[in-house]
């Protein structure tokens, strides 16, 4: 019983490592791609905060993540208010689905 305990504590601890190892290499990727100088985590900049289109999106599986990829790279207009959010050309398609994947990441768990 003992080792089963261990066993899972074990899993538990790895899986709570990598969301949060997710998290900072998704904040690192924003910072390093330039999202974070028109969005912030928690409040409105230029764009909609990321854990706004996190909510927004939530729970909408991995079809959810190629659209937010292309909506990074391909830019939009009309979702979250009059600004238009220009093409991130520069940002490639992997960087933009691990962009996605984090700020999907970002919405609190249902209960």
């Amino acid at each position: 019983m003992h080792l089963k305990s261990s066993l899972m504590l074990g899993v538990a601890c790895v899986l709570g490592a990598s969301a949060v190892h997710a998290q900072t290499t998704g904040l690192d990727l924003a910072k390093n791609k330039a999202c974070m100088a028109c969005h912030q985590v928690e409040a409105k900049r230029v764009g909609p905060p990321l854990k706004s289109v996190a909510e927004r999106y939530a729970g909408q599986g991995d079809a959810m993540v190629d659209y937010l990829a292309g909506k990074i790279r391909g830019g939009g207009r009309g979702a979250w208010g009059a600004v238009p959010m220009p093409a991130q050309t520069q940002v490639s398609q992997e960087d933009a689905r691990l962009l996605a994947e984090w700020i999907l990441s970002l919405a609190p768990p249902k209960p």
